[in-house]
């Protein structure tokens, strides 16, 4: 089998693996990073997305020789404390129930807000579209998006939730 080296969050990784082998079994049987969960297996349900090089990637069909010399971020690397705005609105919002799918929400509402600082709640709905949560919370997971993105723009603790109406 082939050596693959590339960065899982940010550290130097060698894995002797098939190349075809999805990027989801390497981080959570070889790594043993299990955040990243494994949901339908077709890239439908976003439980299993990473960040590869900064970008939004479901890792159950990803094949691991694919990220060759590339960097990923999994949930475990999204934060060393779990500081992250995200991280931390998600908390403050109550948003789990069964938490199954909420590292790929999170990891969605990361790389969405990358290139969003400033979202609507229909921002929030559209991106978040193709995440499926079985417990029904998308209110509070728009409500922990809408915070989070206030937090990152200096504004933690003001205003009120547009999904909650609750203070931000």
């Amino acid at each position: 089998m082939p050596e693959i080296t590339f960065l899982v969050n940010g550290k130097s990784t060698v894995v002797e693996v098939s190349g075809d082998t999805p990027l989801l079994w390497v981080l959570r049987d070889t790594l043993n990073l299990t955040g990243t969960k494994y949901g339908c297996g077709i890239a439908q349900c976003g439980a299993c997305t990473v960040h590869i090089d900064g970008q939004v990637q479901r890792s159950c069909v990803y094949p691991v020789s694919a990220v060759a010399g590339k960097n990923v971020t999994t949930i475990e690397g999204l934060s060393e404390n779990r500081t992250h705005p995200l991280q931390e609105a998600w908390i403050a919002e109550q948003v789990p129930q069964c938490g199954y799918c909420q590292s790929g929400q999170i990891m969605t509402a990361a790389g969405f807000l990358k290139s969003n600082q400033h979202p609507t709640p229909d921002d929030v709905d559209k991106a978040m579209s193709n995440n499926i949560c079985r417990c029904g919370t998308a209110q509070r997971i728009r409500a922990a998006i809408l915070r989070a993105a206030a937090a990152m723009n200096g504004a933690p603790g003001q205003g009120q939730s547009k999904a909650t109406g609750g203070e931000l």
